[in-house]
């Protein structure tokens, strides 16, 4: 079983920046693709940015330019920095890791943690 903890929300201004961070329970990464996914009150959730196992990484079109997502393999941390940030990145960010399993691909879930943005 997977467990993925994040940290790093907060209360940020207009024009900030924030980096989250998204602990794996272990050395999962060459097995999964890693991402992290908002959701804001009302809205559905989505995807933000995504690496794979092999480091290639895309983007929500919202967030080019502005977000960076990278991993630490020898730390087991997945991180989203982000900069620039807008009112409209207000939501709970969550990390989520899929991963190959004997019966295809299972979905892993952090808690979740606010970022506001906000002056």
């Amino acid at each position: 079983q997977v467990q993925l903890v994040e940290s790093g929300g907060g209360l940020v201004q207009p024009g900030g920046s924030l980096r989250l961070s998204c602990a794996a329970s272990g050395s999962i990464f060459s097995i999964c693709t890693m991402g992290w996914y908002r959701q804001a009150p009302g809205k559905q959730r989505e995807l933000v940015a995504r690496i794979t196992s092999g480091r290639n990484t895309i983007y929500a079109d919202s967030v080019k330019g502005r977000f960076t997502i990278s991993k630490d393999n020898t730390k087991n941390t997945v991180y989203l920095q982000m900069n620039s940030l807008k009112p409209d990145d207000t939501a709970v960010y969550y990390c989520n890791g899929n991963c190959l399993s004997p019966y295809g691909r299972d979905d892993y879930w952090g808690q979740g943690t606010q970022v506001t943005v906000s002056s």
